[in-house]
């Protein structure tokens, strides 16, 4: 299986730093170094776990969207007059615990029109706070059905949002996009032409699980945030 390239970097250093401490204990005797390389190894073990990268297979139809990230759906909720239209918009949001796969994916088909990051606050994903407060990444696309927008928040333990999706790439839904190191959450910002497809407690899979679905088949092409 695929591994993260944040993954090998972590896995790796925590790895080598194991076989430097196991010369220190081979050479000094002392019992509670071994422990710790035992520590060491299985944590550079469950950092390849957590950064695995399993490949996806895309639904085919028109008109839906999948999933952005693994995990829980927790929030499925209308906005009015969010966009820079003034059109509503659809945010599904979805919490990723430390056992989910983190490679995040585009919903979508779309052209990156905006990528911007914003330092923030470490309150736990779930609590509302969470959504403005803490540090998160946008990544706005330019999509026939209008702008869509994936919004990637740390929480409590994850430490960096790692956004890889540049301005001007075209993405195709379920290209990655990034991931977040350890835990939190991601949000996907629909045009309000989109139905939602999954509720609160559901378990979705990026790049798999349809989230939502276009109810209408006029497509503007022209919201935004």
């Amino acid at each position: 299986m695929r591994i993260d390239p944040e993954g090998l970097k972590i896995s790796f250093a925590i790895l080598g730093c194991a076989i430097m401490v196991w010369v220190a204990a081979m050479s000094s005797g002392w019992p509670v170094l071994r422990w710790l390389v035992a520590v060491m190894v299985c944590a550079g073990l469950f950092s390849l776990y957590f950064f695995r990268d399993p490949e996806r297979t895309v639904p085919s139809g028109e008109g839906i969207a999948v999933s952005a990230a693994d995990g829980t759906v927790v929030d499925v909720r209308r906005f009015p007059g969010e966009g820079k239209d003034g059109a509503g918009r659809i945010r599904i949001a979805v919490f990723m615990s430390v056992f989910n796969v983190h490679v995040n994916r585009t919903p979508v088909d779309g052209v990156v029109t905006t990528k911007t990051h914003r330092d923030g606050k470490k309150i736990n994903a779930l609590d509302k706070r969470a959504e403005y407060e803490n540090e998160h990444g946008d990544t706005d696309l330019a999509t026939q059905a209008g702008e869509v927008r994936i919004r990637q928040i740390a929480g409590l333990i994850a430490r960096r949002v790692v956004t890889r999706a540049q301005v001007g790439d075209s993405l195709r839904a379920g290209d990655r996009i990034g991931l977040i190191r350890f835990g939190s959450r991601v949000d996907v910002f629909l045009p309000d032409c989109y139905e939602p497809a999954v509720r609160p407690g559901e378990r979705v899979r990026a790049g798999e699980t349809v989230i939502a679905r276009i109810r209408e088949r006029s497509i503007s092409g022209t919201g935004g945030f």
